[in-house]
C-alpha cells in the first residue's frame, strides 16, 4: 500500500478522535497521591455475580470463542440464558446448541436460530434479549458493536474491536453512545480482568517501582489452527473458516493475540504510542496471508519507549508476559506461570503477589462475572473505548512492520485503510490471495 493512500485526511480530529497519543490510562508517576482500589477502578473479585433479573443473552458468532463465551456467561451466575444464536454456518450453529443444551440445559429454540450475514439484526431485534455476545471474526466487529449500541443492548465484545483504523473510528463513536445510553461493555482483553495484575497495577500507581520508564510485552507461542481450502468452499467460505490465518479477518496475530499483551502495557504506562517503527515475515504458515512474527519498537512522546515481539512457530521459545520497567524496579507479569511479582534491580522482592491467599479465577470466566455484575449492579463498566486504542496500537505496529516504515499515531487515527470486501456473500472475494502476505520495502 503506498503512503500516499495509507493517509486520507485528519478531519477525524473534528468529531475528538486523538490525532496524537493523548488519552490516559491513569496516572502511574512516582509524585501521585496514594491510590485506593477504588480510585483506580478495581473490580470486584468474586466468584460468581450476585443475583437479580434473569439476563437473557444472545451469542452473535457459534465458533469455538463463542460457544466460550457462551458457557462462560452461563456459569457467571444463577438466572442467565442465552436465547437466541445467530452465525453464517449451520454446521457451527449446530455444535454450539448441542453443547449449550447437553451441558448447560440451556435450550435455544429453532425460532431463534439466525443464519446469514444479516443475521445479527435478527436477534439485535429481539426485545427479549438483554446482552449479546459478539464473538465473530474481528473484521465484522465494528458494524455488529454500532447495531447492538444503537439497539440497546449490554455487551460483551471480545478482542480485538477491528482490524483497521476506518474499523476502530467506528468503535470509539459507538463506544461513547453506549457510554450516554449507560450501557455495560466488557471486553475481553481478560488479563484486565486479574486480580493480580490488578494489585501490581495499584502498587505501581503508588510509586514501589517509582516513575514508569519503559516496558516489554510478548506474545510467543507455537502454531495455532488452520484449515486448507476445499473444492466446495467459495472464497469467501474458505476465508471464514480460516480466519484467524486470513489478514482481512483476524487483523494478523499482532493484532489478534498480541494486543492482550500491548494492552497490558499501555494500561500500566499510561500513555499510548506516538510512532513505532517494526518488522515482521513468515517463514513456516501453512494457509493464509498474515506473518509468522513481528518486533515492533514504540515511541512515546514522553521519550519512553516499548519493545514487542510476538511469534508463532512450533519448536520455539514460548513467552506470554509483559515488564514495566521503573526508576526503582520492575514488575515481572508471567501469564504462562500464575507469577505476578515486583523486584528491585539486585533481584530483591519488594511484592509478590500470594497465590495461596488469593487464588486467581480463570480470567475467561471472571470476565463475564464482572458484565453480569456491572449489568445487575448498576454499576456500569465500558471497556470500548481502551479497547479501541490498544487495538489501534497493535494495527501501528502491524502497519509499520508491513510497510517497513516508521508511521506515526496520527498517521493511523486519520487512515481511510480499511481490509476485506466492501460487501458479504458466499462466493469469490476478487482481491483475496491465498499465500501472499504484505512485502515491506521496495525491490
Amino acid at each position: 500500500m503506498k503512503r500516499r493512500d495509507f493517509i486520507t485526511s485528519s478531519a477525524w480530529a473534528g468529531i475528538g478522535l486523538p490525532l496524537a497519543s493523548s488519552v490516559a490510562f491513569g496516572s502511574c508517576r512516582d509524585n501521585a497521591p496514594e491510590v485506593t482500589p477504588e480510585d483506580a477502578g478495581m473490580f470486584s473479585f468474586v466468584d460468581k455475580a450476585p443475583d437479580g433479573k434473569p439476563l437473557k443473552a444472545a451469542l452473535i458468532g457459534c465458533g469455538d470463542r463463542g460457544t466460550g463465551a457462551a458457557t462462560q456467561f452461563l456459569m457467571a451466575g444463577s438466572g442467565l440464558s442465552v436465547i437466541a444464536l445467530a452465525d453464517v454456518f449451520p454446521d457451527r450453529m449446530d455444535s454450539c446448541r448441542k453443547k449449550l443444551k447437553e451441558e448447560f440445559r440451556n435450550e435455544v429454540p429453532d425460532a431463534n436460530c439466525f443464519i446469514g450475514f444479516d443475521a445479527y439484526k435478527r436477534v439485535l431485534s429481539m426485545p427479549e434479549v438483554d446482552l449479546v455476545l459478539l464473538c465473530t471474526p474481528q473484521h465484522f466487529r465494528p458494524e455488529h458493536f454500532a447495531a447492538a449500541v444503537e439497539a440497546g443492548k449490554h455487551v460483551f465484545m471480545e478482542k480485538p474491536c477491528a482490524v483497521d483504523p476506518v474499523g476502530v473510528r467506528a468503535v470509539i463513536a459507538a463506544a461513547k453512545v453506549a457510554q450516554s445510553k449507560g450501557l455495560t461493555v466488557v471486553a475481553g482483553t481478560h488479563l484486565r480482568h486479574r486480580r493480580d495484575y490488578w494489585e501490581a497495577y495499584l502498587h505501581v500507581r503508588n510509586g514501589l517501582i517509582g516513575d514508569v520508564i519503559c516496558a516489554s510485552a510478548h506474545s510467543n507461542q507455537g502454531a495455532m489452527w488452520h484449515k486448507r481450502p476445499r473444492p466446495e468452499w467459495s472464497d469467501m467460505e474458505y476465508c471464514i473458516r480460516n480466519f484467524f490465518n486470513i489478514k482481512w479477518l483476524s487483523g494478523d496475530h499482532l493484532v489478534d493475540q498480541a494486543i492482550h499483551f500491548i494492552d497490558i502495557a499501555l494500561w500500566f504506562m499510561d500513555e499510548l504510542p506516538e510512532q513505532a517503527v517494526g518488522y515482521g515475515g513468515r517463514a513456516r504458515r501453512l494457509t493464509g496471508d498474515i506473518y509468522d512474527f513481528f518486533a515492533i519498537d514504540y515511541y512515546f512522546g514522553s521519550g519512553r519507549r516499548m519493545w514487542t515481539e510476538a511469534r508463532q512457530i512450533n519448536g520455539c521459545d514460548a513467552n506470554f508476559s509483559d515488564q514495566i520497567y521503573g526508576v526503582k524496579g520492575v514488575v515481572r507479569l508471567n501469564y504462562m506461570n500464575d507469577d505476578v511479582k515486583i523486584t528491585d534491580y539486585g533481584g530483591k522482592t519488594l511484592w509478590e503477589y500470594n497465590y495461596a491467599e488469593k487464588p486467581v479465577k480463570n480470567p475467561y470466566e471472571q470476565e463475564h462475572i464482572h458484565l453480569v455484575g456491572s449489568i445487575r449492579g448498576g454499576k456500569k463498566i465500558n471497556q470500548a473505548e481502551r479497547l479501541a486504542y490498544s487495538t489501534l496500537a497493535s494495527i501501528l505496529g502491524r502497519e509499520s512492520a508491513y510497510s517497513g516504515k516508521l508511521l506515526t499515531w496520527q498517521e493511523i487515527i486519520s487512515s481511510g485503510l480499511r481490509y476485506g470486501p466492501a460487501t458479504y456473500e458466499m462466493g469469490a472475494i476478487p482481491d483475496y490471495h491465498e499465500g501472499q502476505p504484505p512485502v515491506p520495502g521496495i525491490e
